[in-house]
């Protein structure tokens, strides 16, 4: 089977512009491969996205604010996720290092953690750099048990050694590090045990640790006894053989097919380059079994979104407060927004967002989209080429055939199959 380097660009980065498909299709898959997974240039287009100062939360400082104090920092706080939220959408539109930033998205939803619950966008930018700060899975997982947004989000400053709170140490088991079925109800309790003691200070946007609060006795923890705490029980995951191939199916399931189990020689392949997260990416990009894939993953609402502005040549940058926030909806309706995931467990993969009942609000998101761009003429191969589509079928082609202004072309053209679907 011939690789398919349209089908890697489309599933490593946001959507590829044209040009940057045919550059990658000139150069081949294997170059292609080392430039997407280890580039040698800067990064341009995001450089000119500096990480957004948008100052303390409202309410630091006071102990006792009132309510006007409160309403109000309300507001401020609405204000602050909407300048995080705009930037994050802005700089994966035009950072040139596509596949780093799609593995930052990867495990924002993965380590999920949703602003809705933890409130100040503080925290939630803390969160993110420090994603951004390493794609090495074991850094990442010793810098989140810590992490202030995560250890709010469940409930780990309420656990202490009088009163255990056992909701982040589950999902350290079941979502995080090992899956379902490597651990027994014993280990959730001991993991709790394990990391009693972290505390907030919201003034400072940090974690602490409390030792009054901490239990610093021997637990039993997947057949190991020792006095863990945070760190030794981060590297006892590490080190359990479920670790790097349950992160292996997690990467498949978002990379390549959430229906189907990943195989096992892509499977051992990634285990091989774990920890390091983009060598496991590079590990199932280049497999056999990845080829196998094509037409079998949907974009997610935020994909299709910044592949669109990407490839019309849109920033959401230069989107107004009404438009952004109507985009915000859009995204909404449609079930994904940056720094708001639905849950612990992340966004659904899958053909989720795509029911009856969003039809509509999908409609209204490729008009607006549309409506921004510059296009005077169009018509369906010209289409297929801005779009970075290999081709329509039969059904797809008449209807674009029908529609006579090049913004419902665009429209129809953005909702098509053959766009949403890789």
């Amino acid at each position: 089977m011939v690789a398919d380097v349209a089908l890697m660009l489309r599933r490593s980065g946001f959507g590829p512009t044209a040009a940057e498909l045919a550059a990658a299709r000139s150069a081949g898959y294997a170059a292609t491969l080392d430039a997407l997974t280890a580039p040698l240039a800067p990064d341009l287009g995001a450089s000119n996205t500096p990480v957004p100062d948008i100052g303390p939360d409202p309410l630091v400082g006071l102990a006792d604010p009132t309510m006007a104090q409160r309403t109000a920092a309300s507001a401020r706080r609405d204000e602050q996720t909407g300048i995080i939220t705009r930037w994050w959408l802005d700089r994966l539109t035009v950072a040139d290092h596509q596949t780093r930033e799609k593995l930052v998205f990867f495990w924002h939803g993965h380590w999920a953690t949703s602003i809705k619950k933890v409130i100040r966008p503080q925290l939630m930018l803390l969160q993110h750099l420090s994603l951004r700060s390493s794609l090495h899975f074991a850094e990442m997982a010793h810098t989140m048990v810590r992490d202030p947004a995560l250890v709010f989000w469940l409930d780990g400053e309420t656990n202490t050694k009088s009163g255990p709170n056992e909701n982040l140490g589950r999902e350290l088991l079941e979502l995080f590090m090992l899956g379902n079925g490597a651990y027994t109800e014993r280990d959730v309790k001991e993991v709790g045990r394990a990391l009693t003691g972290w505390r907030i200070d919201f003034n400072q946007a940090r974690t602490y640790f409390a030792e009054q609060s901490a239990d610093q006795g021997m637990k039993t923890i997947l057949g190991a006894t020792k006095a863990f705490d945070a760190t030794s029980l981060v590297d006892h995951l590490l080190a359990n053989p479920h670790c790097p191939g349950f992160i292996a199916a997690r990467l498949w399931y978002r990379y390549a097919s959430p229906t189907t189990p990943v195989p096992a020689a892509a499977q051992q392949a990634m285990v091989e380059a774990f920890p390091d997260s983009m060598r496991m990416l590079r590990a199932l990009l280049a497999s056999d079994d990845f080829q196998q894939t094509a037409g079998n993953l949907v974009k997610q609402p935020v994909e299709w979104f910044v592949g669109a502005m990407r490839q019309l040549q849109l920033r959401p940058a230069t989107l107004d407060t009404t438009a952004l926030g109507q985009v915000l909806y859009g995204l909404d309706r449609l079930g994904q927004v940056p720094f708001a995931p639905p849950s612990v467990g992340g966004w659904p993969a899958g053909a989720a967002w795509l029911t009856p009942g969003t039809a509509q609000t999908r409609l209204s998101l490729a008009a607006r989209i549309a409506g921004m761009a510059d296009v005077q003429r169009l018509d369906p191969e010209s289409l297929a080429y801005l779009l970075a589509v290999d081709g329509w079928s039969d059904r797809t082609y008449t209807a674009l055939k029908s529609a006579t202004d090049p913004r419902r072309l665009l429209v129809l053209g953005l909702i098509s199959p053959e766009y949403v679907v890789t």
